[in-house]
């Protein structure tokens, strides 16, 4: 199957407004072959489908010229934030502009006494959580990349703190949007609530730029907790992890962030990191309260663990120690990587029920060894995501068949489970093949939904599903 065939291009469209676009924006209009290419699939194993140029925005008024341009002349247009994308989200499979928002990367406004800010679309989590600390509120929503903050709505992010803080659909309020005709419209004021009309703001947070390009965002923010603290703990075997992470939840314990690591995983972030700790199954843990509540769930979360064959049970409160160990979690990508030197990531994320967790989790190993693969597996188990990096050679194709079989495998494991073909990645042009599978009928109403509001196909074409 082709993952990401041609569609049509408007060759004559395309000309002329990147010959509009050099006209009005010139230096900040950029053709150059390695620019384009920076803008395709980066990160992905997906191959590269560069823009036939980029253009890098400074405001709204400007993202919704370039849309018009582009509107008038049926070109299609690529929202691009930082790239960290895993799924060929920011491919143009039949050309076009890639709309460039990093320089969108103001913090509009910050209101603490409602615990919630407005930030433009190219602002990353680092960068507002470091303008934040002063506030004594911070952003909890933590997908490891240091990703845009436009493009974790558009992909509809989560990451190590969702368990407890939820995902991006539970902490964006509201949105500013340039539509496919170039109009700008907000989907939402600042009240925590309402029950005003239809809920656009969760129509575009998700949508992955096929409806329009997110300018501004209204975000939810949270108090910096009394106390964190921080364990580590191993487990014999992957099973025994993952029922002492469905014990956790089903006993009502706040963890804030509960993270799987196999025993290869912890090889590779040991080496990559330098780090010591036991190669076996490990939960990363962190618990967020008062001094005596953060203490109380880690000793009861030990307890948990002892029953399910935990041990070497070690946790910390020193903010160094936590962010060494964490800084390892989020360099997992990367770690992995190192085990083969040469391979590129095939990853791969699929989502169950809680319950479920040890299950799937078990098969897919048994597929990584039946297909004789060099996979680890990391997830934020504490909401049943979990994450499979298959290290392959790009150029061996019976290789990327049995990435491509395990990804298939993992996809309609977590299907039949009543799960997700993806928990965090998005579809982007990776996991079509599984959509229709999970939503069935109602794959035909997000058709009708994005031929209402872009009725052109030129807001990231290709992408989610066909038409």
């Amino acid at each position: 199957m082709a993952i990401a065939e041609p569609l049509t291009r408007n060759e004559d469209g395309i000309a002329t407004a990147v010959a509009i676009l050099a006209q009005r924006f010139g230096e900040r209009l950029s053709t150059s072959g390695s620019v384009r290419e920076q803008h395709g699939h980066t990160t992905t194993w997906i191959q590269n489908q560069p823009p036939d140029a980029v253009v890098f925005a400074t405001s709204t008024q400007e993202v919704s010229e370039i849309v018009r341009i582009c509107a008038d002349h049926h070109v299609p247009i690529v929202p691009f934030g930082t790239g960290t994308s895993l799924e060929g989200h920011l491919n143009a499979p039949c050309g076009g502009i890639s709309i460039d928002v990093s320089g969108m990367n103001r913090v509009v406004a910050v209101h603490p006494e409602d615990l919630d800010c407005v930030v433009e679309p190219g602002v990353t989590r680092k960068q507002l959580n470091e303008y934040l600390r002063d506030t004594g509120l911070f952003f909890p929503i933590d997908p490891g990349a240091d990703a845009s903050l436009g493009g974790m709505a558009s992909t509809r992010a989560s990451g190590t703190n969702a368990v407890r803080y939820g995902t991006m659909k539970d902490n964006v309020l509201g949105l500013q949007v340039v539509t496919p005709d170039g109009s700008v419209i907000r989907t939402a004021q600042r009240a925590k609530k309402s029950s005003a009309g239809y809920d656009l703001t969760r129509l575009y947070v998700g949508a992955e730029g096929t409806l329009g390009v997110i300018t501004e965002i209204t975000l939810r923010l949270q108090g910096i907790p009394e106390a964190i603290s921080a364990a580590v703990c191993s487990f014999p075997d992957v099973e025994a992890a993952c029922n002492t992470v469905i014990a956790t939840i089903q006993h009502g314990i706040p963890v804030a962030r509960i993270e799987l690591l196999d025993t290869l995983q912890m090889k590779a972030c040991n080496a990559y990191s330098k780090l010591d700790y036991p190669e076996m199954p490990t939960l990363f843990v962190e618990f967020h309260g008062t001094e005596a509540g953060a203490a109380e769930q880690a000793e009861r979360f030990g307890e948990i663990a002892a029953e399910f064959g935990g041990g070497s049970f070690s946790w910390t409160t020193r903010e160094e120690e936590r962010a060494k160990l964490w800084q390892a979690r989020h360099d997992a990508y990367w770690a992995a990587s190192a085990l083969r030197p040469g391979a590129r990531a095939f990853a791969t994320d699929a989502c169950v029920p809680i319950s479920r967790l040890a299950d799937c989790v078990r098969e897919t190993m048994e597929d990584i060894a039946e297909l004789g693969l060099i996979a680890p597996i990391v997830g934020h188990a504490g909401d049943g995501n979990f994450h499979v990096s298959a290290l392959i050679d790009m150029n061996d194709p019976a290789e990327v068949e049995k990435a491509r079989d395990l990804s298939a495998r993992i996809s309609a494991r977590a299907i039949a489970m009543d799960g997700t073909c993806t928990g965090e990645h998005g579809i982007g042009q990776g996991k079509q093949p599984y959509l229709e599978r999970e939503l069935g009928p109602a794959l035909d109403v997000m058709r009708a939904v994005k031929r209402a509001l872009d009725p052109q196909n030129i807001m990231n074409p290709g992408k989610i599903m066909r038409l």
